[in-house]
């Protein structure tokens, strides 16, 4: 397997991490209900499941 020869610095090391961060959830808002939920999920909301606003089951328990 392949080694280095020399040492990477802490830099050279931390230039590479940049992009490592973890971004947040977008959320938003429905407009039937007002709850917020995780953007292209559905949700679910007093018992009934709810996606892009519109009622899709009622009653609607996870298994």
């Amino acid at each position: 397997m392949a080694h280095p020869k020399r040492r990477h610095s802490s830099a050279r090391r931390d230039k590479r991490r940049t992009h490592d961060a973890l971004s947040t959830k977008a959320l938003s808002v429905d407009a039937s209900t007002g709850e917020i939920h995780l953007r292209h999920r559905a949700h679910v909301f007093e018992g009934n499941l709810y996606y892009k606003g519109k009622l899709v089951v009622e009653s609607y328990e996870k298994a």
